[in-house]
């Protein structure tokens, strides 16, 4: 380890050594706007719920209730998910009605407008005493998952070995050992996984290659023709299809897993060492269109909401807008909430120059707010680390964003983060579902207040100040940025 490394070490052990997920009050001024019971006692599925019959166009016009007192517009940026944005839907209404009714709200959900993007729904609520309408839109990419995610067992090796490479020989890994255990474990899971299975089929298939050679040895000798060649024959005749078989029967349990899927997502960010693949990079162009077009409307805010590796496409989904001037003057206030975000394991990487530019711009402009959250008992995600200052990008006087914990120590009760402790996929999800222990202040994290209540995310957030548990220290070994 270098006298460097050294340095950057201490800087982020002194960040981390009050790790308590601690509250926080007081915070940065909001920007000047551009001109079944509740899911705490059941996990919701996270499996496509079956096909429902279809959705039958409103005859309304485009756009939310005119005679709403606050209207809003969400593009929801879902992470690598190959499954169907349906779930998005059913997750939103099952969560959504059990928040309303721990917290003492309303909200009820419609199919989406005609001509109101590829997918999503309406939201109607009453909300701290005002009605408020929102259209939800999923931003789909599932597309492009099924499309990088191997077919064959090889090719997921073949992934492993390419990726582990790219993290281990850039010093990338070592590194984001510094911030968070937990989200480099979970990346480390699927290596240990893949590589445990290899293992057992291998030995599946020479114990039962052994037991072949031994059967047919007697047999052998008897003829006496053959007697090394056929148990031999018999030994590899045996062993490799049951090898085969092996590693075939650990991938249709995948679903249970997560080996395979974990691997192709890592995969699919270190592929081209942090640098978007093309087709990602065309489809944010056509996220990007599709809340520029919002930005024209005549609504109070356009919400982008970005999950897990959604995060960081909303970063520079974002970056360009701004940077284009696709914004109106006196248009609609601009939010950005990022929710268990992993974008270390993207801006770290050697080629992420892109990534690492937009993530400066962005944390200084004062066309949109910019809220963070995560939470330390999600262990998929860099929690309380901030994306900008970790990335070594920081610039002087950046605004953004405000890292908020979600704390699911305090907002979730004893017996419900109980039962959820071990269950760290659905623990990543927690940012879209309901909290039964909420404090009840103004500034409590509570996705459907943000999205289907009466104040923009700055407005919601003004009042609160910055996680004491935040990681802000540079930390990447490449700071490099795209010109």
């Amino acid at each position: 380890m270098t006298d460097d490394d050294d340095g950057v070490l201490a800087r982020v052990r002194a960040a981390t050594r009050d790790g308590r997920d601690r509250p926080a009050t007081g915070a940065p001024e909001a920007p000047a706007r551009p001109d079944e019971p509740p899911a705490t006692s059941a996990e919701p599925s996270f499996d496509p719920p079956p096909a429902s019959p279809a959705e039958v166009p409103s005859a309304a016009p485009p756009g939310p209730d005119a005679d709403a007192d606050f209207r809003r517009k969400v593009f929801y940026i879902p992470g690598y998910d190959p499954i169907h944005p349906r779930r998005y839907r059913e997750l939103y209404r099952k969560e959504g009605a059990a928040q309303a009714e721990l917290s003492g709200y309303s909200l009820a959900l419609s199919p989406k407008a005609k001509g109101a993007g590829a997918y999503g729904w309406q939201v109607r609520g009453e909300v701290e005493g005002r009605r408020v309408a929102t259209e939800v839109e999923v931003l789909v990419w599932s597309d492009i998952v099924r499309g990088s995610m191997s077919n064959t067992i090889p090719a997921t090796y073949w992934q492993l070995v390419r990726t582990a490479w790219t993290y281990i020989a850039s010093g990338t890994l070592r590194r984001l050992m510094w911030l968070r255990k937990g989200p480099v474990i979970a990346a480390l899971y699927p290596v240990g996984m893949l590589l445990l299975q290899a293992l057992l089929a291998l030995a599946a298939g020479l114990l039962l290659g052994a037991l072949a050679a031994w059967l047919v040895e007697p047999l052998a000798a008897l003829v006496g023709v053959g007697e090394a060649l056929l148990p031999a024959l018999a030994r590899w005749a045996v062993a490799l299809p049951a090898f085969v078989l092996v590693l075939r029967w650990f991938k249709s349990k995948d679903g249970k897993l997560y080996a395979y899927y974990l691997m192709h997502d890592y995969a699919y960010s270190a592929q081209l060492n942090g640098a978007n693949p093309l087709p990602l990079e065309a489809r944010m162009g056509e996220f990007g269109e599709r809340i520029a077009q919002a930005l024209q409307e005549d609504v109070d805010e356009v919400l982008v909401v970005g999950h897990s590796s959604g995060a960081h496409l909303g970063v520079s989904i974002l970056a360009d807008l701004i940077r284009a001037g696709r914004l109106r003057r006196r248009g609609p206030a601009l939010g950005f909430l990022s929710l268990g975000q992993v974008v270390p394991m993207v801006s770290f990487l050697p080629a992420a120059t892109r990534l690492r530019a937009d993530l400066a711009y962005l944390s200084s402009r004062d066309e949109l707010a910019w809220v963070d959250v995560t939470a330390p008992g999600d262990g998929c995600a860099f929690a309380l680390c901030d994306p900008v200052a970790v990335s070594g990008v920081q610039p002087a006087g950046a605004k953004w964003p405000l890292i908020v914990s979600a704390a699911f120590t305090q907002t979730l009760k004893p017996q419900t983060l109980t039962a959820l402790r071990w269950r760290f996929f659905r623990l990543h999800f927690q940012y879209l579902c309901a909290f039964d222990n909420l404090p009840g202040t103004p500034s409590d994290y509570d996705y459907f207040r943000i999205t289907a209540g009466p104040l923009t995310l700055a407005e919601r957030f003004a009042g609160r100040a910055p996680s004491k548990s935040r990681i802000d220290v540079p930390a990447s070994k490449y700071t490099s940025v795209a010109a």
